[in-house]
């Protein structure tokens, strides 16, 4: 495996998925319809995370869940993110590529951190109070208001600073939501999902087709992304839907290498930390040239939901990390 470099001396990077009309967030609709077999989407989470669930369940009772029922009400947004994020969706997709700024952002730090900023940081990452009223104990989140000191002792920077900067241009997230302009227009609750996510995660980036009509017959698309605007020749759909989803979005795409995801993969945090090596592997000689094409493994969260889903994911572990490797090195 190839040395890791600084954060700040690594090479930029994103990552790219390709999104239609698929579920972004299970709504409540979705988490109570029965479906033929009188089988809830709630109730089939629940019993194959039956652990989690009650986790869940707990966490829920320490923010001031009373009566189960509530769960329904003034809870419902974080029943929905449990939900999603164990089923199909793109919001499980964003999570698990949001691991990557997390990773940068921790690497970053620990790049410059001595030993009493690390100690510091660990003591004050969770303050723990003891409750006047009970016995239990409390976790709070003091992310905002933590401040590491440098080994200097001079310069001060909360870890949304310094840290927080050389994540944002180190990596970018972007999402090709081909008809996201049109279900704004409707007022989709998809859309509303996805507007959730981009005000959650600071380095997803979304990218749309826009259709502005000019005159009776005429139609100009433009291909957009929050703060850029860029207009195209024509209709988008000439060839097949997937690929052109992606080709409109990828001017987008920041840094020296793109990272294509479906929306059936998931990410690990320990995973995202080896980013930084895997990089590195574009600098070194492979007979007479770089690479310019890395494959790596897959982490497809489907292969569970039945025995063919399971035997396409083997497949593809099979095709991506043994048969390229075979054909790179025979």
């Amino acid at each position: 495996m190839p040395h890791a470099p600084q954060v700040e001396k690594m090479r930029a990077f994103s990552v790219l998925t390709p999104y239609y009309n698929e579920e972004v967030l299970y709504s409540k609709e979705n988490l109570r319809t029965e479906n033929e077999d009188g089988i809830t989407t709630l109730y089939y989470l629940q019993t194959i995370y039956d652990d989690e669930w009650e986790n869940f369940l707990q966490r829920m009772k320490r923010e001031g869940l009373v009566n189960i029922n509530e769960i329904w009400t003034s809870k419902v947004r974080d029943l929905r993110l449990w939900a999603s994020y164990r089923g199909q969706t793109l919001a499980r997709t964003v999570r698990g590529m949001m691991y990557y700024s997390r990773a940068l952002k921790m690497l970053a730090f620990l790049d410059t951190a001595s030993e009493m900023d690390i100690r510091e940081g660990s003591r004050e990452l969770y303050t723990v109070k003891h409750s006047s009223t009970s016995n239990s104990m409390t976790l709070e989140k003091s992310l905002s208001t933590r401040s590491f000191s440098r080994v200097d002792d001079v310069t001060k920077s909360s870890f949304k600073g310094h840290e927080y900067g050389t994540a944002l241009m180190k990596y970018t997230y972007v999402i090709a939501c081909q008809i996201y302009g049109a279900q704004k227009a409707k007022k989709d609750p998809r859309a509303e999902d996805i507007l959730y996510l981009m005000k959650n995660n600071e380095a997803l980036r979304v990218a749309y087709v826009d259709e502005v009509p000019r005159g009776r017959d005429n139609m100009e698309y433009y291909s957009e992304v929050e703060i850029y605007r860029v207009q195209l020749p024509g209709p988008l759909k000439l060839g097949e839907g997937k690929p052109e989803n992606q080709n409109h979005a990828f001017i987008f795409t920041r840094g020296d290498a793109v990272q294509t995801i479906d929306m059936n993969q998931d990410n690990y945090f320990e995973e995202a930390l080896k980013m930084r090596n895997l990089l590195e592997e574009y600098r070194h000689y492979y007979g007479i040239r770089k690479p310019t094409i890395l494959g790596v493994r897959e982490h497809i969260f489907t292969a569970s939901v039945s025995s063919l889903a399971w035997f396409m994911s083997a497949q593809e572990t099979s095709f991506v990390t043994l048969g390229q490797r075979v054909l790179a090195d025979p």
